[in-house]
């Protein structure tokens, strides 16, 4: 019953943490269930089992929001099955021992990149058009595939790339790709069925997974507009990197003195990352503010020249400058 509490627990943080940033739900979890001494195609299996419920759940709300496009769910979601299918069948041939190295590494460099990613804002380029088939298939087959074989990885590897395109809007990115998420964890999950057996499904700790992530959900919504997106992000980025660190460096058999000076050396890593995360959080929200005084026509104090419509809306005017350049730095942010 202890155990069962603890991975219901598990479930709710990777939760709130995938709720709070659109990814990271198995991240959180695959690197939790590994610490805990659960064997790696066994951690992945139960957690895109727990996956199917969670995401689905998602799904249907971003549905309801009119936060999904269909096409762009359509044309990730078969390559993405494909992926992760490919990645379970993949992860359940090789023995544990050679999986955990394998596992632990792709999800340190899945840690690595959200410690990057969140330690500046994210520069959408300005696109036009729709997202084309050739490049949404690609991304769907590498990122079903990372998913399946580390236990996570859909939402680091798909929504940043779709995000960085800038032709879908930022709530519809997060939709359709947890949307399309139920698809790749039932592909994956079948996978995992064929390879490892039922035996491979350690049912108890779906259940809780998935009951913690269940009440997650609308603390979740909650957690989002409290605690910045960017620096949740650079925080679990770091627990991500030192947790799969530890597992690393047994695999390399790397001891003495050599261990401590790694771990100082992540932990100065990911406090510069946290550091770069909150200058960057202050910047957007100064820009913002000064976008939002700027389209507001703030007069100032009383008696003061009011600026006219025409000034305002010259582009290239010098009075028009400095709120050009808040508003390239508010849209810098996620």
């Amino acid at each position: 019953m202890r155990k069962l509490l603890v991975l219901a627990l598990v479930g709710l943080a990777a939760q709130l943490v995938d709720g709070a940033l659109g990814m990271a739900y198995g991240l959180t979890s695959s690197t939790l269930l590994l610490f805990a001494g659960v064997a790696p195609a066994a951690a992945s299996a139960s957690v895109h089992l727990a996956e199917i419920g969670t995401t689905l759940a998602a799904g249907v709300a971003h549905w309801r929001f009119g936060n999904v496009d269909w096409r762009v769910v359509a044309r990730i979601a078969v390559p993405g099955a494909l992926g992760a299918f490919a990645g379970a069948t993949f992860l359940s041939a090789i023995s544990t021992e050679s999986a955990a190295p394998w596992m632990a590494g792709i999800l340190f460099v899945l840690g690595a990149y959200l410690l990057v990613r969140f330690s500046r804002p994210l520069r959408p380029r300005a696109g036009a058009g729709g997202l084309r088939g050739r490049f949404l298939g690609p991304l769907g087959l590498v990122a079903g595939f990372v998913d399946a074989t580390g236990g996570g990885g859909w939402g680091p590897v798909a929504t940043p790339a779709l995000l960085v395109s800038g032709r879908l809007e930022p709530r519809k990115v997060i939709g359709s790709v947890d949307t399309a998420e139920v698809v790749v964890a039932g592909a994956a999950s079948i996978g995992f069925l064929i390879g490892l057996g039922s035996q491979g499904f350690l049912l108890p700790t779906v259940a809780a997974l998935l009951v913690g992530g269940l009440i997650a959900a609308p603390v979740a919504a909650w957690l989002v507009r409290i605690v910045p997106a960017q620096l949740l992000g650079a925080t679990i980025g770091g627990v991500i990197v030192l947790t799969n660190a530890r597992t690393l460096m047994r695999a390399g058999e790397l001891g003495g003195a050599a261990r401590p000076a790694v771990y100082a050396l992540l932990a100065v890593g990911w406090v510069v990352a946290l550091a770069l995360a909150v200058r960057a959080l202050r910047r957007t929200r100064r820009a913002r503010t000064a976008v939002a005084l700027a389209t507001t026509g703030d007069a100032g104090p009383v008696g003061a020249a009011t600026p006219t419509p025409a000034a305002s809306a010259v582009p290239g005017s010098p009075a028009t400058a400095p709120v050009q350049d808040a508003l390239r730095l508010a849209t810098a942010d996620r």
